[in-house]
C-alpha cells in the first residue's frame, strides 16, 4: 500500500503537464537502472574505432537514402 505522503505527490504529479511528466518519469526509471561502467568503457573505445576507420577511409559510409531502400526492399521479401 502507498503511504499518503507518497499518495499526495503522486495526485500532485499527475496533474502536471503532460511534458512535465514525461520528463519525470524519464528520470524515475533512469534513477531505476543500474550503469554499466565497464559497458560505457566498451562502448567508448567501439565509437572511437568507428570514428578512426571512417577517418581514415578504412570504411565507407552509407547514404541514408541508399539504406533506407535497403530497408524496404527487405521488408517487402
Amino acid at each position: 500500500m502507498v503511504d499518503r505522503n507518497a499518495a499526495a505527490i503522486a495526485d500532485q504529479l499527475l496533474a502536471l503537464p503532460s511534458a512535465d511528466r514525461a520528463r519525470l518519469a524519464q528520470l524515475l526509471l533512469a534513477s531505476l537502472e543500474e550503469r554499466d561502467v565497464d559497458a560505457d568503457a566498451l562502448w567508448d573505445a567501439e565509437i572511437e574505432r568507428r570514428a578512426t576507420d571512417m577517418a581514415s577511409g578504412r570504411v565507407a559510409g552509407v547514404a541514408a537514402a541508399d539504406v533506407f531502400a535497403e530497408v524496404e526492399s527487405r521488408l517487402r521479401r
